[in-house]
């Protein structure tokens, strides 16, 4: 594991000793690879909705409603 030497501000210090001590995270290293694996994660969904986004914008026009395009996107979304 490649070792990093990084600096805080303070509050965001002490905000990471408190998740640590309260035993959430055993220590800043574990916590701070949890939020770059969080981020990494949100990146990729952010990434995914570019690609649809772009896919759809490519698609052209629709005749259909706010309504419709509601609906559509709901039974989609859960089958």
């Amino acid at each position: 594991m490649a070792r990093q030497s990084i600096s805080f501000t303070e509050p965001n210090d002490e905000w990471l000793k408190a998740q640590v001590s309260s035993k959430e995270y055993s220590s800043k290293s574990e916590l701070v690879n949890d939020l770059i694996r969080q981020a990494r994660q949100q990146q990729q969904h952010i990434d995914l909705v570019r690609l649809k986004l772009e896919k759809a914008e490519k698609s052209g026009f629709t005749t259909d409603n706010k309504d419709q395009i509601l609906a559509d996107s709901k039974y989609r979304l859960n089958g």
